[in-house]
C-alpha cells in the first residue's frame, strides 16, 4: 500500500514512494539494524522518560526541569540514566516482538481490507490501528516485567516518593521482587499496561496514518505547482518524505499522550509500589490507586508528568518513526529507487 495516498486530487498528484511490506524485507538485517538504531534513540529519549515517572510517583507536583536539574547536581548525568541497562536489555527483544507483530499485521489486515473495497486510505487507517493494538498486545509479555524493574530503579532515592527503594542493580531489583511476591509481582500492572499501550498503540498508528494525508494534502498544491512548472509529475525526494513522516508522528504522539495520560499515571503508580506495606497489607488496587490522586491533587493529579510525557511522546514519535521507515528501507531486499 501507499502509505502517503490520499484521496483528494492534488495529493494524488504526488509520486510519493510506496510502502515496505512485511514480504520485501531482509529479516536477519532488518533486526540487526534494528536493535542498533533502537537502542540509540531509547538512550537519547530515556532522560525525559525518566522524568516522567518520578513526576508520576511523587506525592507533590514539581518542576519537572528543577527537578532534573537536582538529580544532576547530587548524581551527576549518570543519575538520568537510572535503570537504562535493565530497560535497554528488555526493549530488544520487546521491539523485536513489536516490529514483527505489527508489520505481518499490517500487511495481511491491509490487503484484506482493499479486497473488501476498501479505499487504499481507509485500508491504510485500519491496517495502521489494528497492527499498532496487536503489535501493543504482542510487546507488553516482554516488556511489562522490565518497565516494573526499570521503573523501580528510576524512582530510587526521589526525594517526594514515600517508600524507600533499596535495589543495587536490576538484577538486585528483580530478584527482590519475585522473592517478595514470586513471579507475579513482575506483571504488576499488567493488565492496566495493556489497557493504556493497546489503545495508545491504535489510536497512534491511526492518527499517524490519517495525519500523513492530511500533510500530504496541505502542500500537494504548492509541490503540484512545481510538477506543472517542469512538466512532470512529481516525486519528493527523501528530505520531505522523512519531514511529513516526522511531523505526522508528532501529532500522532501529542493525540495519543493526551487521551492515555490517565491510564499511564495510573499504571506506573501500580508497577512502582511494593506489593506489601510495612503491615503486610496488600498493595491498593487500581480504584484505590484513582482515589489516592484525586485525593492529593484532583483530577489534574492523573495528568502529573503530562508535560514530559508529551515531549517524550513526540520527539520518541517523530524519531522512532523516520528511524523506522529508514530501517525498513535499508533492510529491504532490493532499496534501489524508493526514494529520488
Amino acid at each position: 500500500m501507499n502509505l502517503g495516498t490520499s484521496e483528494e486530487e492534488s495529493a494524488q498528484e504526488i509520486h510519493i514512494p510506496a510502502d515496505i511490506n512485511w514480504e520485501m524485507l531482509d529479516k536477519s538485517k532488518f533486526f540487526v539494524l534494528g536493535a542498533a538504531l533502537f537502542s540509540g534513540v531509547s538512550g537519547a529519549l530515556y532522560p525525559a522518560v525518566l522524568m516522567k515517572t518520578r513526576q508520576q510517583v511523587c506525592h507533590s507536583q514539581g518542576s519537572c526541569i528543577r527537578g532534573a536539574f537536582t538529580l544532576v547536581r547530587h548524581e551527576g548525568l549518570k543519575g538520568l540514566y537510572r535503570g537504562f541497562g535493565t530497560s535497554l536489555m528488555g526493549t530488544i527483544p520487546a521491539r523485536a516482538l513489536y516490529m514483527t507483530a505489527l508489520e505481518v499485521t499490517k500487511s495481511n489486515v491491509g490487503s484484506a481490507a482493499v479486497s473488501l473495497g476498501f479505499t487504499e486510505a481507509k485500508a491504510s487507517a485500519a491496517a495502521n490501528a489494528v497492527g499498532g493494538l496487536t503489535a501493543a498486545m504482542a510487546a507488553q509479555l516482554v516488556w511489562t516485567p522490565v518497565d516494573v524493574v526499570s521503573q523501580r530503579l528510576m524512582v530510587q532515592g526521589s526525594s517526594g516518593f514515600v517508600k524507600r527503594c533499596n535495589y543495587v542493580n536490576g538484577f538486585d531489583a528483580f530478584r527482590k521482587i519475585v522473592r517478595a511476591d514470586g513471579v507475579k509481582g513482575l506483571y504488576r500492572g499488567f493488565g492496566i499496561s495493556i489497557l493504556t499501550y493497546a489503545p495508545s498503540n491504535a489510536v497512534w498508528w491511526a492518527s499517524y496514518s490519517v495525519a500523513q494525508s492530511m500533510v500530504w494534502g496541505g502542500i500537494g498544491c504548492y509541490v503540484c505547482k512545481k510538477g506543472e512548472e517542469n512538466g512532470n509529475m512529481v516525486k519528493p525526494d527523501s528530505k520531505t518524505v522523512m519531514a511529513v513522516q516526522g511531523v505526522s508522528a508528532a501529532i500522532a504522539g501529542s493525540v495519543s499522550a493526551l487521551i492515555t495520560m490517565p491510564l499511564d499515571t495510573i499504571k506506573t503508580r501500580l508497577q512502582v509500589l511494593d506489593g506489601e506495606d510495612s503491615n503486610g497489607k496488600r498493595g491498593p488496587s487500581i480504584g484505590q490507586t484513582v482515589r489516592n490522586l484525586v485525593r492529593e491533587g484532583g483530577w489534574t493529579a492523573c495528568y502529573r508528568g503530562l508535560g514530559p510525557r508529551c515531549a517524550s511522546m513526540s520527539m520518541s514519535a517523530t524519531t522512532m518513526i523516520t528511524t523506522y521507515e529508514f530501517l525498513k528501507r535499508l533492510s529491504a531486499k532490493n532499496h534501489d529507487g524508493f526514494y529520488s
